[in-house]
C-alpha cells in the first residue's frame, strides 16, 4: 500500500475503540477509523508507520449487517460523536461486549468469568453534562456552536437537535447562539489565539433536574461591554425549561490550550452548584466537577462495582483516582475508614463537602498524585478500588499499589486497552483476574466502561 492512494476493502475486525481492520486482499491490510465490521469501504492511506497502514475513510460502499437502524439524530452525518447510531441498541451492545471480551481474553493468563455487558437505562438524552464549542462550520462562515465536525480539528457543527441530551440543552444552545450572533461576537481562533467566545458548558442533573449554564470566553476587553452577559442571563432565566435553572456563569479562560478551564468565574445568576442523587447519596457538583456523565448508567456501574467490592465491614478501603468520591462514599457507610486520593483539588473539595452532607464520618479525601501520596498514608488498606483516567495507571504507582498486597482490587476502566496493559503487570505480581463485566455508559458512541475483580493468589 502507498501513502495517498485510495483503496477499497472489507472491514474484517475492529480495534478498540473504533479502528476497523480493513482487508484489501493481496494489496494488504489497513486500520481505518470510524468503520464497523462487515462494511465495504473506500479509504485513502494517510500514514504508514512501523509496517502498519492507517487510512482515512472516504465512503461506505456497503453497510454492515449490524447496521439495521436509521440515525435518530439529524446531525449524524456531520458530527462525529455518535458513530453507532446506524445499529439497533442490541447490536451496539453485542459489538461492545465482544470488543471488551476479546481484549480481556487476550490479557488474562488464566480462566476468568466474563459476565457480559450491562446496558444503560437510557439510550437517548442520557448525558448530564455537555461542552459545546464556538466556531464556524466552514472557513469564515457564520457563527456555529456545537461539536467538532467528523474528522475535523477546526470546523464546528451546530448541534441544536443533539439526541444525547435533554431538550433543555437544545433550548439553551439556541438561546446562547442567537444572542452571540445578534451581538456580533467573534469566536476564539486556536491557531492565532485571537477572538472572544470559546465554549458553552451545560450541566443538567437527571434525578433532581437542576441546571447550570456557563459561557466561557477570553478576557478580551473590547468585547466585554458589547457582550453584556447579564442580558443573556435574563434571557436564559426566561426560557421554558423542564429543569430548575440554578446558576448562570461567565468563565474567563485565557489559556492557550484547547481545554475548558477557569482563570476567573463570575456568577451572573444563582450559584455555582447543582445537586444530584446517586444510589441514595446526594452530591453537590459544579460545571467542572468530575461526575459520571450518565447518572442512571453510573448507578448500574457502581452497583456492579459494589457487588465486586463485597463486604467492607471493619475494613480500610482506598479509593484511588477518586474524583468526587462517589465510590469511597458508597463503601464508607460500614467500612472502618475510606480514603480517597484525587489529583484535582476542586474534586477533592467537592468530595469532602459531599461526605459531610451525606453524614459519612469515616471518609478522608486527599489531594495529590497517587504515585506520591500513598507513600505518606499511615493506614494500610484491606481493599483497593481503582478508577483511573483513560490512559490507565502510571507503572510506578501501580507497583506501589500492588505492593500493599491486599486480597482484592476492583478496577473500573473507561478504556479497556489501558486496563489490559495494567493487568499484565498485576498478574505478573501475584494477582489473578477473577471476573469482569462491561457496562455501556455511552450508548450510540464507540466508548464502553468495564469493571474487573482481581484477587490475590497465594505464592
Amino acid at each position: 500500500m502507498k501513502k495517498g492512494v485510495e483503496y477499497t476493502g472489507n472491514v474484517v475486525g475492529i480495534s478498540f475503540p473504533n479502528k476497523g481492520k480493513v482487508s484489501c486482499g493481496e494489496e494488504g491490510m489497513a486500520m481505518v477509523k470510524g468503520t464497523i465490521p462487515g462494511q465495504t469501504v473506500r479509504f485513502v492511506v494517510s500514514k504508514k508507520r512501523s509496517g502498519t497502514c492507517m487510512g482515512r475513510l472516504k465512503e461506505v460502499l456497503k453497510k454492515s449487517e449490524l447496521e439495521d437502524a436509521e440515525p435518530q439524530c439529524p446531525h449524524f452525518e456531520g458530527c462525529g460523536g455518535c458513530a453507532y447510531q446506524t445499529m439497533r441498541y442490541e447490536n451496539q451492545l453485542r459489538l461492545k461486549e465482544k470488543m471488551v471480551k476479546d481484549i480481556l481474553d487476550h490479557a488474562a493468563v488464566s480462566d476468568y468469568r466474563f459476565e457480559g455487558i450491562l446496558k444503560s437505562p437510557m439510550q437517548w438524552e442520557y448525558r448530564n453534562k455537555m461542552e459545546f464549542t464556538f466556531g464556524d462550520e466552514v472557513k469564515d462562515g457564520p457563527l456555529a456552536l456545537g461539536m467538532h465536525k467528523r474528522n475535523s480539528f477546526h470546523d464546528i457543527v451546530t448541534v441544536n437537535q443533539c439526541q444525547l441530551v435533554d431538550g433543555d440543552y437544545r433550548k439553551v444552545l439556541d438561546c446562547v447562539l442567537n444572542y452571540c450572533k445578534q451581538k456580533n461576537l467573534p469566536f476564539y481562533k486556536k491557531l492565532t489565539h485571537e477572538g472572544y467566545l470559546r465554549h458553552l458548558l451545560v450541566r443538567r442533573t437527571t434525578v433532581t433536574k437542576q441546571m447550570l449554564v456557563a459561557v466561557v470566553t477570553t478576557s478580551d476587553k473590547k468585547w466585554e461591554e458589547q457582550a453584556h452577559w447579564n442580558a443573556l442571563s435574563k434571557e436564559l432565566q426566561s426560557l421554558n425549561l423542564n429543569a430548575q435553572l440554578c446558576g448562570v456563569l461567565h468563565i474567563i479562560n485565557d489559556g492557550l490550550a484547547d481545554i475548558v478551564q477557569s482563570d476567573e468565574t463570575r456568577i451572573l445568576f444563582g450559584g455555582e452548584f447543582v445537586d444530584e442523587e446517586l444510589l441514595g447519596l446526594r452530591f453537590k457538583i459544579s460545571v467542572f466537577s468530575f461526575f459520571q456523565t450518565n447518572s442512571l448508567g453510573a448507578e448500574v456501574l457502581y452497583t456492579k462495582a459494589r457487588e465486586y467490592i463485597g463486604d467492607t465491614r471493619d475494613k480500610i478501603v482506598f479509593d484511588l483516582y477518586s474524583g468526587t468520591g462517589t465510590i469511597a462514599q458508597m463503601a464508607a457507610s460500614v467500612a472502618k475508614k475510606a480514603v480517597g486520593i484525587e489529583i484535582v483539588e476542586e474534586a477533592v473539595r467537592s468530595a469532602q463537602l459531599n461526605a459531610e452532607r451525606n453524614g459519612l464520618e469515616h471518609c478522608e479525601f486527599i489531594a495529590g498524585d497517587v504515585l506520591k501520596v500513598i507513600d505518606d498514608i499511615k493506614e494500610k488498606p484491606d481493599l483497593i478500588i481503582l478508577d483511573p483516567p483513560r490512559d490507565g495507571i502510571n507503572p510506578k504507582a501501580l507497583q506501589k499499589i500492588i505492593d500493599f498486597g491486599v486480597e482484592k482490587i476492583v478496577y473500573i476502566s473507561c478504556k479497556p486497552t489501558s486496563l489490559a496493559r495494567d493487568l499484565e503487570l498485576m498478574q505478573s505480581q501475584g494477582y489473578r483476574l477473577e471476573k469482569a463485566c462491561a457496562v455501556d455508559m455511552f450508548p450510540n458512541t464507540v466508548h464502553v466502561e468495564c469493571v474487573v475483580l482481581m484477587s490475590r493468589v497465594d505464592r
